[in-house]
């Protein structure tokens, strides 16, 4: 595994690393991580890819693992949305000029799924080979709405680069309610107690995030659900849908195949969906995970051998 630095379109300098196979590659899998969690927690995907010919390259996003500065504190973005989409592409142009033959595959999880939702609209001439959309969602616009206005309200009120408890009891504070009382609060991300423990063990998890950071989310998950934006995207860019139907995030599935048929709806051509029963939030950390990460290579096989 190989560190690299780039700078930030929101400031400062964003960590990103590159997962090299042996031989020479087949094929690059970008991976964009989720909110509150950094690129180290796919090390084991990521070596997976790599011992079956994949070069992998992920960036922490700003204000997250080896990104966090003081620029963007941890928790925080710099430059909103946008910025952090312009990262993403940052790092894919990079690789793309290293090694310019290479189908290439983005994968973005939880938030990393809105931000290349975004992606693919921001950049349809990006030359994407495929997109898999781990952990995604679908709100329904009053309930963006009111999320956004009271994101907007509280960064007023403690400051953009503080969090809010508010919010992020509005955010997560109910995921785990369906897994008992007893439940752990990070029990949604998986079923298996080691990984969550794992999970709350980390100090670069876990964290709450800055009020900017939520209302800059929740403006992107909007911008991703206006027709235009679905339409304005490469129609025959094959995608794939995946996420336990045990997933809050995605209300249980009802929010992934709302998702998945919004796609569909805006002319997508090659949009498939995977739900796993009794998955929860992270499939990758599942105790099926070995089965998934089959069941990734060889989708992304289909999509870049041929």
């Amino acid at each position: 595994m190989i560190d690299r630095y780039l700078p930030s379109a929101g400031g400062g300098q964003i960590h990103a690393c590159i997962w090299e196979p042996e031989e020479t590659p087949r094929g690059i899998v970008q991976l964009v991580h989720g909110i509150a969690e950094h690129v180290h927690r796919y090390d084991d995907f990521a070596e997976f890819l790599a011992a079956k010919g994949y070069l992998v390259a992920a960036e922490d996003h700003m204000g997250h693992g080896g990104s966090i500065s003081e620029k963007t504190p941890q928790g925080c973005f710099s430059g909103g949305w946008l910025a952090a989409v312009a990262d993403v592409n940052a790092l894919k142009e990079l690789m793309q000029k290293e090694h310019p033959d290479l189908p290439y595959v983005l994968m973005g999880h939880s938030m990393g799924s809105f931000l290349a939702r975004t992606y693919l609209y921001t950049y349809p001439d990006a030359g994407l080979r495929a997109a898999i959309l781990s952990g995604t969602a679908w709100q329904p616009a009053p309930v963006l709405a009111m999320g956004q206005m009271m994101c907007r309200r509280e960064a007023k009120r403690v400051g953009e680069q503080n969090p809010s408890a508010t919010l992020m009891n509005l955010m997560f504070g109910s995921y785990s309610k369906r897994f008992g009382k007893d439940a752990s609060p990070n029990a949604w991300i998986s079923s298996v107690p080691e990984q969550v423990s794992r999970y709350e063990a980390d100090p670069l998890c876990g964290f709450a995030a800055s009020s900017g950071l939520c209302r800059d989310m929740l403006s992107g998950i909007a911008m991703n659900q206006r027709r235009e934006n679905l339409e304005a995207m490469p129609k025959d860019l094959p995608v794939l849908f995946l996420s336990g139907d045990e997933d809050p995030v995605g209300s249980f599935g009802k929010g992934v195949r709302a998702a998945y048929e919004a796609f569909r709806k805006a002319g997508m051509q090659d949009v498939s969906l995977r739900l796993y029963p009794g998955g929860r939030h992270e499939m990758l950390h599942e105790k099926d995970a070995e089965s998934v990460k089959a069941d990734l290579l060889a989708w992304i096989e289909s999509k870049t051998q041929q």
